[in-house]
């Protein structure tokens, strides 16, 4: 069913799930796979995504084809860069990122990606949580994880650095790795990745200038400057302000703000510094400071 809304949106009802797009758009063929119970609806990529359940199992489905109200490009565009995204999957597939199990071309021009549910709540919920609720509110899933205790936090990064330096030992780098790209499921204590479309091979480089991928709280600065190297020692940089922002006082890079002792501070630090040649060299190298930085720490 479709109802106007107003001259520049659509509400579309799906179930028992309602939201909105820029225009109408068919969405038929989703009900193959049972009923439709979320919506996320407000991404700026042009994609649009939903939680769907048939006879108990639940799946993950991102499309790209609709008129998103967050979205101003062409869906068309959208489209192609989720076509690009498909293959990432296979290639960087790991048991911390969310697993693919199909992908189709759908009447009508859209494309469809569907992955195996987790049950994880994402780190960055702005369509619930904007900041700075973000950041106080007790429901939201960024304070929550930050009030869990250190060594749950520690293993979540973990999660998120063996995985990274899998994408390096692949021949990858991350691209537009931010905390909105991680899931943590607070039942089972368990952390993935959900979003690696913007990943590249290795070599490549800042092709857009200052409006590069990723959020401004995770990004380095050859992210801002056109033609400079993408690489190891940028993702180094990357996952350091993940860890500040999980840990630490996110930008604000000073030791009082930091909450998981001055041997990982420091490996923290070096992993952020604005000279890039000052970094580990490699997400290997940085894993394995941190990992030898966490066990003085325990022990």
């Amino acid at each position: 069913m479709v109802t106007t809304q107003s001259f520049t949106s659509v509400t579309i009802q799906l179930g028992n799930v309602a939201f909105e797009l820029r225009e109408a758009h068919s969405f038929d063929w989703i009900h193959k796979y049972g009923h439709v119970f979320c919506v996320f609806d407000e991404q700026d990529s042009g994609n649009i995504a939903f939680g769907v359940e048939q006879e108990g199992r639940k799946r993950f489905i991102k499309y790209a084809g609709a008129r998103t109200k967050e979205y101003t490009g062409e869906p068309e565009v959208a489209i192609e860069r989720l076509k690009a995204a498909v293959p990432l999957y296979t290639a960087l597939k790991h048991p911390n990122l969310i697993e693919l199990l199909e992908h189709f071309e759908v009447q009508g021009g859209g494309y469809a990606a569907v992955f195996e549910w987790f049950n994880g709540k994402c780190l960055h919920s702005h369509w619930s949580f904007p900041p700075p609720a973000k950041y106080h509110d007790p429901r939201s899933p960024f304070y929550r994880h930050r009030h869990l205790p250190m060594q749950q936090r520690l293993n979540s990064l973990d999660v998120i650095f063996s995985f990274h330096e899998h994408v390096e030992a692949q021949g990858y780098v991350a691209v537009d790795f931010y905390d909105g790209s991680i899931l943590y499921d607070f039942t089972t204590n368990r952390t993935k990745i959900c979003d690696i479309d913007f990943y590249r091979r290795s070599p490549t480089v800042n092709d857009i200038g200052e409006q590069f991928w990723g959020a401004v709280r995770s990004k380095s600065p050859e992210e801002y400057e056109l033609g400079a190297p993408i690489d190891s020692r940028t993702n180094v940089y990357n996952l350091g302000a993940i860890a500040f922002g999980l840990l630490g006082g996110e930008r604000n890079h000073a030791l009082e703000r930091w909450e998981a002792g001055q041997a990982l501070y420091e490996i923290a630090l070096q992993a952020v510094q604005q000279d890039r040649d000052q970094r580990f060299p490699s997400i290997a190298a940085f894993k394995s400071a941190w990992d030898e930085a966490r066990c003085q720490t325990q022990s």
